[in-house]
């Protein structure tokens, strides 16, 4: 079986440009936009789309989807790699069509939206001439989907949604939403609810408060209700109690896209923090020369290294088998794995940078922020860590017998039972 680490020459040279490309064009849109998710705010049409069509003309646009659907149809190895590139600032990923949560968004309305859906909804989502909300989690069950209460109940020909939900990602500049509704509360836990587009112009939607969090500009998590909103029977998407089915169609692709952002987002840390520790003197040395930030160095590179090869293995095998299921495990490994990895290196870098790391001056604090948020985010790192342990013990039985199979004094039987005849003498005693 073939094995290696090198990416085909052709696919680097791409890589390179993206790299040349995000640094040079991208990032400074930082410094004088506000938000990648608001498309009115002035100097969105002036900065934003230029880029977006440079990125088109590369054929590097939404390389997520299939190609009848405009993209490339990459696999995950191949967008992991260009992740870890555009995800480095904030505007690339809108930048390259790949903007969260539109790109989650966009894969539920091509594969279950009518075809209506997708001219009205799913094209311009693509364009990025509007953008979505995915309207799921709720005040009383952000991380239990088997708590949520907003309903929704058939009346003639339409549905009509009553509830709240909770840091609904940009709902204040959705042109639509995704919505997960309790539609038989008497059905097995995984069945009772079914998923919705519900356009935001719909009368009855009030959305009660944009939360934000350290590090970001444009506060657009909404805590919202749905006010008997009536949509009608044709929204639903996929089946009537095919929500979690429906929902799987976005997160796991997401949390390895998420997840080589993260990389990219902490190995701009590692490399601030190197260029810091062979700026900066003190007591007659540089930083670099101090054995304790050495060690930060050291250590960081190193959790920095050994995260991203756990997450291209993991898009390798998505690639390899074509089934997220059988990946399951690895992909909530790396959701798990993902937030030590930006909290740890974010706070090296600004430990090394002593207080003008820790100030807004420097980005470490809002990333350090950011690393509770991607624990968060998809599901808690803590759900994860037992979808791990869990998938991981189904491979695994236990011993038969009272002791274990590592018993020294019955391998110890077994191995002179097997090879001390052939000797001629007794097995040597020994621990």
């Amino acid at each position: 079986m073939a094995w290696g680490f090198m990416t085909d020459p052709e696919f680097q040279t791409e890589l390179d440009w993206i790299d040349q490309f995000v640094r040079e064009e991208v990032e400074p849109l930082e410094f004088v936009l506000e938000s990648a998710a608001n498309l009115r705010q002035p100097r969105f049409e002036e900065l934003v789309r230029p880029l977006q069509a440079e990125v088109k003309r590369r054929g590097l646009w939404a390389c997520h989807l299939g190609p009848e659907l405009g993209g490339k149809g990459f696999g995950q190895v191949k967008l992991a790699l260009m992740n870890e590139l555009f995800g480095r600032t904030r505007f690339g990923p809108t930048v390259f069509g790949a903007q969260a949560p539109d790109t989650g968004n966009s894969e539920i309305l091509a594969h279950y939206g009518t075809p209506e859906q997708k001219e009205r909804y799913l094209q311009p989502l693509l364009d990025n001439k509007i953008v979505s909300c995915f309207s799921m989690t709720e005040p009383q069950g952000g991380a239990d989907p088997t708590q949520f209460r907003t309903k929704a109940v058939a009346d003639g020909d339409d549905w009509v949604i009553a509830g709240e939900k909770w840091f609904s990602s940009n709902a204040k500049h959705a042109s639509f939403y995704i919505t997960m509704a309790v539609t038989d509360p008497d059905a097995a836990p995984h069945r009772r609810m079914s998923m919705f587009i519900v356009p935001a112009e719909t009368a009855g939607i009030e959305i009660i408060h944009n939360l934000g969090f350290h590090g970001e500009a444009d506060p657009s998590h909404a805590h919202m209700r749905y006010n008997d909103v009536r949509i009608p029977r044709q929204n639903m998407l996929g089946g009537q109690g095919d929500a979690f089915k429906v929902a799987q169609t976005r997160l796991s692709g997401g949390r390895i896209h998420h997840a080589m952002r993260t990389v990219a987002q902490a190995q701009k840390c590692f490399d601030l923090m190197c260029e810091r520790a062979l700026s900066r003197t003190t007591k007659g040395e540089m930083l670099g020369e101090k054995q304790l930030v050495q060690q930060m160095i050291s250590d960081s590179w190193t959790q920095l290294r050994q995260f991203r090869l756990l997450v291209l293995e993991t898009a390798w095998l998505i690639d390899h088998h074509n089934n997220y299921l059988k990946v399951r495990k690895n992909i909530s490994a790396v959701k798990a794995t993902m937030p030590k990895v930006l909290h740890d290196v974010a706070s090296c870098a600004l430990q090394v940078h002593g207080s003008l790391g820790i100030s807004t001056d420097m980005p470490f604090t809002d990333l350090i922020i950011n690393s509770y948020h991607v624990g968060l985010a998809d599901g808690p790192t803590e759900v994860h860590k037992v979808t791990v342990a869990r998938q991981i013990l189904r491979d695994y039985t236990g011993a038969d017998e009272i002791f274990p199979t590592g018993y020294r004094p019955h391998l110890r039987e077994k191995a002179r039972a097997k090879y001390g005849a052939l000797r001629g003498e007794p097995a040597p005693a020994g621990r």
